[in-house]
């Protein structure tokens, strides 16, 4: 039975993962902070698809959970076979607006923990030859957008790199990367995304299931949606100096305007 650790896995794109991967019969074993909602999409994959569903608990952001975490992947007697690298945040204001320490724990979340959690779960997928790993980016890494872009494109470029690393080992690896995805993740971050149209939204779930898709066809990258597609496309022929003008403008803080 395949096992799969997904991180943030309470809500929004995590928990979509729980289900996507449940729904083929894996084994879970899902991490956050918040233990109710977690034991609530537990409960649930386990009464839907009838798989084995493990919690555990844990704030990535204080080093005895992702000691706990990397613990946990670098078990031997209980083997896992996928990790998913789910787990994060954003912050409304720009950079230098936001105060360093949430700059810092962003960072630590996005780049640090995902960084460590692949280091503890890599020997034993390549011991075991096969395995997978799914590190969640996004479309604002494909652009200088801000640090939260900044740091969401060395995930893509950490995944597609590591991606030519393991393949001799047989172990898959996949950058994520959905464009704006209805999940608590703006409230969260405190974003107005009022103005933007229901056409740019996507579905977590059919997010997943590209991924899914996207993981079984080998491939390094997976982009839910034409338009983000197209998006993705286009980014690569335009001059970046005069995209990281117009998006600075529009993160531009009230203060500043």
């Amino acid at each position: 039975m395949t096992t799969v650790l997904i991180t943030g896995a309470s809500a929004g794109l995590g928990a979509a993962f729980a289900r996507g991967f449940a729904a083929k019969g894996c084994d879970l074993v899902l991490v956050a902070r918040d233990k109710e909602r977690l034991e609530a999409t537990a409960e649930h994959v386990r009464t839907v698809y009838g798989v084995a569903a493990d919690i555990l608990p844990a704030d990535l952001l204080e080093p005895a959970g992702v000691r706990a975490v990397a613990d946990r992947l670098a078990d031997a007697g209980r083997p896992v076979d996928m990790l998913v690298n789910n787990a994060g945040f954003g912050l409304a204001a720009p950079f230098p607006h936001s105060p360093i320490e949430d700059e810092e724990r962003m960072l630590d979340l996005l780049v640090r923990v995902p960084l460590r959690l692949t280091h503890a779960a890599v020997p034993g997928m390549r011991e075991r030859r096969r395995g997978a790993i799914l590190n969640v980016s996004s479309v604002a890494g494909l652009l200088p957008a801000g640090t939260y872009g900044a740091a969401k494109s060395w995930v893509t470029s950490f995944s597609e790199s590591l991606r030519v690393d393991l393949a001799p080992y047989g172990v898959r690896v996949l950058a994520v990367v959905p464009g704006f995805t209805r999940t608590e993740f703006q409230d969260r971050a405190g974003m107005d995304v009022s103005a933007l149209r229901d056409a740019v939204w996507l579905d977590p779930d059919d997010v997943v299931a590209q991924a899914l898709k996207d993981l079984a066809r080998r491939r390094p990258v997976s982009i839910t949606g034409w338009r983000y597609k197209a998006y993705a496309q286009a980014v690569r022929h335009l001059p970046r100096h005069l995209v990281a003008t117009r998006l600075a403008r529009a993160r531009r803080a009230p203060a500043d305007v």
